[in-house]
């Protein structure tokens, strides 16, 4: 298929307002069944023209994005498979040999990135619900590809304890300079979990590219406390990103009834889950009457109304010269992607982009400095180019 044929337009919502919209549990797992009509195009933004190529309309629950560097690119389906793209258009093939997932709610097979030597080993890496005694059971694993079959598949980390539900599970990958991976856990949709250094719930991971634990984690030699733990209070983290010009680790976290926040995670810090917050309980009552305490982060950036914070990525491709150094997250609830201006490591501005897209999972930044975005409910693979 060549590039014009393929140049469908945007598809955005009527007659529905999003920008008051509230994350719910139930409202992170609706696939909106408004009406659509047509975007133009082109479309203006605050710093650049953009045109929006949509490469894939029949997507149900895509949760992340990888490419292999040979022209192909995989997404996952929650409910357990790995679709292949090649030069921007689907296969019809999909990944095969992957095993059960658990599939329940926001659980099932979520995210997937590529070692950052992947041209040497063939390490493909995926976050799943793994089905365990009791649930499910967010899990890291590791394989590789012989054409289209998984070989060589091996486990890494299984998160405990087992949860019988399906709210909250993450959950993002992302590779630092040095090789070691970090993973979001999502705390479960308990209050107890994420402040609990003796669970995996709540929190952000770190391992060895292997699954061995690092000797020099925060807490390896706290009592009790799980060994892969690096940052913990993180309530529902589905965003995450490795900014290398910087060595720094972004997320960003679903709050409750508001409260959705981008942090800088850093080594042993406490993001404050459920101890502070901006937001409130689902009926409206209060979770907390603080919103600071000592020894608990601030988030860089909060949302109140909730957008429901997923993916992100941050922009250092030259084809996007105004929006370079933003942080772009997605937003489900609201269904845009957010472009968030940075200083360092202050937010200093917002510009909602796509307004009404769909519910926005993901949003990637490929090899070769392109913008990618996934969404649910209008099945949305998109293509974001720099307008001439």
């Amino acid at each position: 298929m060549n590039l014009i044929k393929r140049l469908v337009p945007v598809l955005i919502f009527l007659g529905i307002s999003v920008t008051g919209k509230s994350c719910t549990p139930k409202e992170e797992d609706v696939t909106p069944e408004t009406p659509l009509t047509e975007l133009p195009f082109s479309t203006e933004t605050e710093k650049m023209s953009i045109k929006v190529d949509t490469l894939y309309s029949s997507l149900q629950n895509p949760w992340g994005m990888t490419w292999l560097g040979d022209g192909r690119m995989l997404i996952t389906e929650r409910k357990g498979e790995v679709l292949i793209f090649d030069k921007d258009e689907f296969t019809g093939q999909k990944v095969q040999g992957l095993p059960a997932v658990y599939a329940n709610g926001q659980a099932g097979l979520l995210d997937i990135t590529v070692h950052p030597n992947y041209a040497q080993n063939g390490w493909i890496y995926i976050s799943y619900a793994k089905p365990v005694p009791g649930g499910g059971a967010t899990t890291i694993a590791r394989f590789k590809l012989n054409g289209n079959a998984v070989t060589s598949f091996e486990d890494l980390i299984v998160t405990t304890p087992a949860w019988n539900g399906g709210t909250h599970y993450g959950s993002r990958i992302v590779f630092d300079k040095d090789n070691f991976l970090y993973f979001t856990n999502g705390e479960r949709g308990s209050q107890n979990n994420a402040q609990n250094l003796g669970n995996s719930h709540g929190k952000v991971h770190r391992i060895h590219d292997d699954g061995r634990i690092p000797t020099d984690n925060p807490f390896v030699n706290t009592a009790n406390a799980v060994p892969s733990i690096w940052t913990y209070g993180n309530r529902n983290p589905q965003g995450m990103i490795y900014d290398e010009a910087n060595n720094r680790i972004w997320s960003v976290e679903h709050g409750p009834r508001g409260g959705d926040e981008l942090n800088l995670i850093e080594k042993g810090n406490n993001y404050g889950w459920p101890v502070i917050t901006y937001g409130i309980n689902y009926n409206g009552t209060p979770i907390t009457e603080i919103t600071e305490k000592e020894g608990m982060e601030q988030p860089v950036k909060y949302w109140v109304p909730s957008i429901a914070t997923c993916g992100m990525t941050m922009v250092t491709s030259d084809k996007y010269p105004a929006w370079k150094g933003n942080i772009l997250v997605a937003a489900l609830a609201a269904t845009h992607i957010a472009r968030v201006e940075m200083d360092g490591t202050r937010a200093t501005g917002e510009e909602k982009l796509l307004q009404g897209i769909g519910r926005v999972r993901q949003v990637s930044q490929s090899p070769d400095g392109y913008i990618y975005a996934i969404t649910e409910g209008t099945g949305l693979l998109i293509k974001l180019l720099p307008a001439a």
